[in-house]
């Protein structure tokens, strides 16, 4: 927890309300997302008992499974979400744009949307991932066929789970996760993670404060938990009943209906107070702006999707239970590379977010007092333009003569530091930067390329300049150490044996 966050918890916790630690939304949006909200049997491995799924909030599908310990409810059940849910992604397909690559010499194509899932909490997220693990290798014929739609979507809840776990991905999004980058609650992490506790902190009733709004929220008589684990309570005393006669009017397809009708509005009424969260929760986030570089990030999510629809369409194996050492190391490369991004983007998109790292010495605001925006460096083969700018700040600076500096405001300039000296005063420091890029070729500055006196900049040492990626090994020169080179990824009869946890 950063110094501001610990700080705006403590306020929202003096003034009953939770505070804002974003000026801008720090994640696309879609105008039609998909909501599910899951529920599990408890004392089963990742069993479904239930989901309520749509794409408005008037719009709710519920489908249940009447008994989750019998195998074939719970696959018709997948097919069932599969029903909804792979038309959803589909809908995303129809319209593709040309982007340029290798300087504009080539072209390649993606679709100008992507499907966009929201779960309540990241236990949804986990609900996600191990649903599509057990589904994606099962079979359509042989011993215990399942219907087609069910290994088709295990891939796609696979592929939406792993993009859960970029960062700045927008695909799997879990609301409590959304609402907590961008608002601080006066209660803990751990309560943060209940959706209707965390938002009585951010928009409680009119003349209640946030703290008493909450306490009444953990309530689960009024407001059952998110899932996708259940109330014990309401296993005991309603679900384990419900089941019970379920199961005991299967000799009688009346009473088996009346008993299903039953189980149904049971789970309706533990879904709907979720379902309602989570919408209310989406018009909160709509309320924020879009953060500059959000549009870049879904632009990758957006790639992906394409990538992998193509990949799906020609033909490709599900993806591996276990990743081969090369693939491992590519894909950790490529999070931590993204994680580095994410945090850069986020702090030149918000300047509250900003503020954290002038805390520590990493970025400065200042004024600009003196500037000299035609001066040559004649020192090299040929001369160059080089103006320099001195800005007063009262951040403390902890950055030393020759670090490179980068403002948000003129990402394509870099300052160079030349010289940190205080002033008289002691709140104040004085910073003389040498700037280059971002202003043509000619030895004169276009205007507006070069600070003024009396602007206002931030500079700092976070850059989101391209960071070249890290070189492996083909998966044929997987050395010996690592296990040797994997096989094709061809399923074979190990991958398609049932495993729920």
């Amino acid at each position: 927890m950063s110094t501001l966050t610990a700080l705006a918890r403590a306020q929202a916790a003096a003034s009953g309300v939770a505070q804002p630690i974003a000026t801008v939304r720090h994640l696309h949006l879609s105008e039609r997302p998909l909501v599910l909200v899951p529920l599990a049997m408890a004392g089963e491995a990742n069993a479904p008992l239930a989901a309520m799924v749509g794409t408005a909030p008037d719009a709710a599908r519920l489908l249940i499974v009447p008994q989750p310990r019998n195998r074939d409810q719970r696959f018709a059940f997948v097919a069932e979400l599969a029903a909804t849910i792979l038309p959803y992604l589909d809908s995303h397909r129809g319209v593709a744009e040309a982007v340029p690559v290798d300087r504009g010499r080539d072209v390649r194509y993606r679709y100008v949307d992507a499907p966009q899932l929201l779960v309540p909490n990241p236990a949804g997220i986990t609900f996600v991932r191990l649903l599509g693990r057990s589904t994606r290798f099962r079979r359509t014929d042989g011993d215990f066929p399942v219907h087609a739609s069910v290994p088709q979507l295990g891939r796609w809840l696979t592929f939406l789970a792993e993009r859960a776990e970029h960062p700045g991905s927008s695909a799997l999004v879990a609301m409590t996760d959304a609402l907590t980058l961008h608002w601080a609650t006066g209660q803990s992490a751990l309560e943060d993670a209940q959706l209707a506790s965390l938002l009585a902190w951010i928009a409680p009733p009119e003349g209640v404060s946030g703290a008493v709004a909450a306490e009444a929220a953990e309530d689960p008589s009024v407001w059952p938990p998110a899932g996708p684990a259940t109330d014990p309570a309401f296993d005991n005393m309603h679900l384990a009943p419900a089941i019970a006669a379920y199961q005991a009017a299967q000799e009688d397809p009346v009473a088996e209906r009346m008993a299903r009708t039953a189980l149904e509005q049971l789970l309706r009424d533990q879904l709907l107070p979720t379902w309602r969260l989570m919408w209310q929760a989406v018009e909160l986030l709509r309320s924020l702006p879009a953060g500059a570089r959000v549009a870049g990030r879904w632009a990758g999510d957006r790639d992906a999707f394409t990538d992998y629809a193509s990949y799906v369409d020609e033909g490709g194996y599900p993806q591996p239970r276990r990743d081969g050492a090369v693939a491992a190391a590519q894909r950790l490369h490529r999070l931590e590379r993204a994680l580095t991004t994410y945090a850069v983007q986020r702090a030149y998109d918000d300047p509250l977010v900003m503020a954290d790292h002038r805390l520590t010495g990493e970025a400065f605001v200042g004024e600009v007092t003196l500037a000299d925006p035609t001066r040559i460096d004649d020192t090299g083969k040929r001369p160059v333009l080089r103006p320099r700018i001195m800005l007063h700040t009262t951040d403390p600076v902890l950055v030393v003569p020759g670090a490179t500096l980068h403002s948000p405001t003129r990402p394509t300039q870099k300052a160079r530091v030349v010289f940190v000296n205080p002033t008289g005063d002691p709140a104040k420091t004085e910073v003389v930067l040498e700037l280059s890029g971002g202003m043509g070729r000619s030895l004169t500055p276009p205007p507006g390329s070069v600070p003024e006196v009396g602007e206002r900049l931030c500079y700092t040492t976070l850059s989101e300049g391209f960071v070249p990626p890290g070189s492996f090994p083909t998966r044929e020169e997987t050395p010996w150490t690592h296990g040797g080179p994997p096989d094709d990824g061809t399923p074979d009869e190990e991958d398609a044996v049932e495993e729920w946890s």
